[in-house]
């Protein structure tokens, strides 16, 4: 095995024999950043051994702040909070791929094997909600990586951000694809019963073989199905987010999904098409060529006719949707089946009048 420069961002699929299991990205792409990158290529020497696994390296990461704001004009909410960076889900479409450029990392394999953790989140957050001229407004967590994603399991610190949500009575949205969510019932029904909380589940596909390629580490379909039913059930308003919807592999499941949604207990639904930005244009195209390249033609091609000709398109509003004849049939197909199902109701807007601030939960008013 050898390693030679090559220029940023050239995708360089790791052969077969050197590619590790379990994981989304086909190589670990130079991030925009970068002035150099290294290529690794099999010397034709073959132990007989199965592939190397890749080994999730989980660091804890300090920021003097919890929660992010945006002021984005097509996106529903301005503020967030994500308890992790990177994401070991390995969704090989994840839009936030790109962020770990900025650790000097490739949004390639190290974007789900190098993994930040927050463990300070949850007294963060407390902070912020004591500030003299803080006012709630919801606040979104996982709009960036998975809150739930395995390392939740034993870190917990979504599961700690919520306590402080409920013992301040603020509202709080989830967006997540792993059935974990259910674990933290205790904590969601309640909230629920004040309407302070709302989920969102993303189910991309109803093929198990497609999800096992495409999200390698996330929740299975029918997992995250029963996650919907669980938080119905408990009282917790869910919408069913197909996104994102892939032109010409997953985009033929609209209905299906939007049906078994509903059928689980969703009120509303919401999707988002595959968007391409930065790297990973070459990081999806490589997966396609590797896992799907039957349809690689094609999904690109449809790609295309969805963004002006080109892999993305930035545009607010048109990065959500796209534009094109595909884009207004997707948009079409998915709006009927929500009026059909009922899932097309303004979704309830949770509360803001229960907060209470931290100062006034340590020493009572004088009045």
């Amino acid at each position: 095995m050898a390693e030679h420069e090559r220029p940023c961002l050239t995708p360089d699929t790791l052969p077969e024999a050197l590619r590790p299991g379990g994981r989304g990205a086909r190589s670990n792409i130079a991030g925009r950043f970068e002035p150099d990158a290294r290529q690794i290529f099999h010397d034709g020497w073959d132990s007989g051994d199965e592939p190397k696994r890749l080994r999730t390296i989980l660091t804890p990461d300090h920021p003097k702040s919890i929660v992010s704001t945006n002021n984005s004009p097509d996106i529903s909410f301005d503020r967030s909070i994500n308890p992790y960076q990177g994401c070991e889900h390995g969704c090989i479409y994840c839009y936030a791929r790109p962020s770990h450029a900025y650790w000097g990392l490739s949004p390639g394999l190290d974007f789900e094997s190098r993994i930040f953790f927050k463990p300070d989140a949850a007294k963060l957050l407390e902070a912020a909600f004591a500030r003299p001229r803080y006012r709630p407004v919801p606040i979104v967590i996982g709009g960036n990586t998975d809150p739930y994603q395995p390392a939740e399991r034993d870190k917990e610190i979504t599961r700690g951000l919520l306590k402080v949500f409920l013992k301040h009575r603020h509202p709080v949205l989830l967006i997540t694809k792993n059935a974990l969510i259910v674990r933290d019932l205790d904590l969601l029904a309640p909230l629920a019963a004040q309407g302070l909380v709302r989920a969102a589940v993303s189910v991309t596909t109803l093929d198990r073989k497609l999800a096992r390629d495409m999200e390698p580490r996330a929740a299975t379909p029918e997992r995250r199905l029963w996650a919907i039913e669980q938080l119905s059930k408990a009282g917790v308003p869910v919408t069913i987010m197909t996104a994102p919807i892939v032109p010409g592999l997953t985009e033929h499941e609209i209905e299906a999904l939007l049906e078994r949604g509903a059928a689980a207990g969703a009120l509303s639904a919401a999707y988002v098409l595959l968007r391409l930005p930065m790297e990973i244009a070459p990081l999806f195209k490589e997966w396609l060529a590797t896992t799907r390249p039957d349809a690689a033609a094609r999904v690109m091609s449809l790609m295309r006719q969805s963004r002006g000709g080109r892999d993305y398109d930035s545009d607010w509003g048109a990065r959500q949707r796209g534009t094109g004849p595909m884009a207004q049939l997707i948009s079409r197909r998915f709006h009927a089946a929500c009026r059909r199902l009922g899932l097309n109701k303004e979704r309830t807007a949770v509360r803001t009048d229960l907060f209470v601030k931290p100062a006034d939960t340590i020493q009572p008013s004088l009045f």
